[in-house]
């Protein structure tokens, strides 16, 4: 017993302490106990040290290690990428020699192509173009998603690149440089995620998730297997396993009753011990398997939802200033919008009303020159009243990801009823 909690806990404090510091800031999170661990490991604990190392060291100790932390969370480095690549290669090494005289033909390939999709999909994901903005390719990301007048408005530059930014874009601090329609920086990757390597992102995900959870399934039936040839009264779950009337180890069971649950542990431990790297690869995998299916199903979600995660943060800062009453819109004119769509012809949608924050409360003078739009502005409260230009369906959305400059039509659009607002199309000729 003491071998299997020892091995669990090491492997759920670092899963868990991963799933905050990765997914601590999300919106979904706030007011939670992720968020709140989240702010202590970020800022409290910090903030502790620091203030202990100004009575002790006058502060030389914080100094060299906030140099070292803006090295390792502000540039680019390889350093996450070789650790998931050396936790990956090394348990496929400890796991793969011990159970492959057990495995049959079908398990044998299932075992070698599982485990050889994610270094592709990895190799692929860190060493494709996400989308990088430059005077050469503007063009091209200006005429991939026209302007929604809410998250991104036209005209605006970078203020380092000194571009215009493009829908969807953002420019990412790490790599130094705007990506279209940028989802996040992922250091597992060493790249960050865009236009260009968002689908390959996906599938080094979905390839990853299911070697963790096939591979900890198996190995765990392996050694059931082991531990049944040995003690046959043992099972894999714990109200099918029998005692004998000689104890655990008789051959011959004159009466039988359930197992205890400390005998169960302790004729499974028997079974880690004596395959110790089978057992402890195996055990990582069914642990780190939820994280890696919950940043997947995270990932499918936004898929589902037509954003990015950059787009859910701006969304979530949208809603606060929505219930702050600091937000309003009014109706774009058509012709307009439509002319200014037009570089983005593969795209099905156009906006229909242009939003903006008023950080004083008061709605900006109807007939200001500088904003688009027509009518009087009108006060929104909530994200109900906002509408996600670039959510056309799930399958839609998947096409964009997947099929590059895939041109959209009519039936790409999702049924108008179950937005519950009109969604005004873009006239083709």
């Amino acid at each position: 017993m003491g071998v299997i909690a020892k091995m669990a806990g090491i492997v759920l404090a670092i899963s868990l302490l991963t799933f905050i510091i990765f997914f601590g800031r999300l919106p979904i999170f706030r007011r939670t106990p992720i968020a709140w661990l989240y702010t202590f490991f970020v800022a409290n604990l910090p903030g502790g040290v620091l203030a202990v190392d100004r009575a002790v060291t006058g502060g030389r100790f914080t100094s060299s290690l906030k140099r070292f932390g803006h090295f390792m969370m502000n540039d680019k480095h390889p350093t996450v990428l070789i650790f998931f690549l050396v936790l990956l290669a090394g348990s496929e090494w400890m796991a793969i020699p011990s159970a492959w005289a057990f495995m049959g033909t079908v398990q044998r390939m299932a075992v070698v192509v599982s485990s050889a999709l994610p270094y592709v999909f990895l190799y692929l994901a860190a060493y494709t173009d996400p989308g990088t903005v430059s005077m050469g390719s503007l063009k091209h990301h200006l005429s991939l998603y026209p302007y929604d007048y809410g998250l991104f408005h036209p005209g605006a530059r970078c203020y380092t690149c000194n571009l215009l930014k493009p829908p969807r874009s953002k420019h990412c601090p790490v790599c130094k440089r705007c990506i279209g329609r940028l989802d996040h920086h992922c250091i597992f990757i060493n790249n960050c995620v865009g236009v260009g390597n968002h689908h390959w992102f996906l599938l080094l995900l979905l390839s990853t998730a299911f070697l963790a959870s096939y591979g900890g399934w198996m190995g765990l039936c392996i050694l059931r297997d082991r531990v049944v040839e040995r003690f046959p009264s043992w099972s894999m779950l714990p109200w099918r396993a029998y005692e004998m009337s000689g104890g655990a180890l008789a051959n011959t069971p004159l009466a039988t009753r359930p197992m205890s649950m400390e005998t169960w542990l302790m004729l499974l431990s028997w079974g880690m011990k004596n395959y110790i790297q089978l057992g402890s690869v195996s055990l990582l995998g069914l642990l780190i398997s939820p994280l890696v299916w919950g940043l997947l199903a995270y990932n499918l979600w936004n898929v589902w939802t037509g954003q990015t995660t950059n787009e859910s943060l701006k969304w979530s800062d949208m809603k606060c200033d929505m219930e702050d009453g600091l937000v309003y819109k009014r109706r774009l004119d058509v012709a307009a919008t439509v002319s200014a769509s037009a570089s983005s012809s593969r795209w099905p949608l156009v906006p229909e009303h242009v939003f903006v924050l008023c950080e004083d409360g008061n709605p900006p003078p109807p007939n200001e020159k500088d904003l688009p739009g027509v009518g009087d502005w009108e006060r929104v409260w909530t994200l109900r009243d906002a509408e996600n230009l670039y959510d056309l369906g799930f399958w839609s959305n998947l096409k964009d990801i997947f099929i590059p400059n895939y041109q959209f039509n009519t039936k790409d659009l999702p049924a108008a009823e179950r937005r519950g607002r009109p969604r005004r199309r873009v006239p083709r000729k």
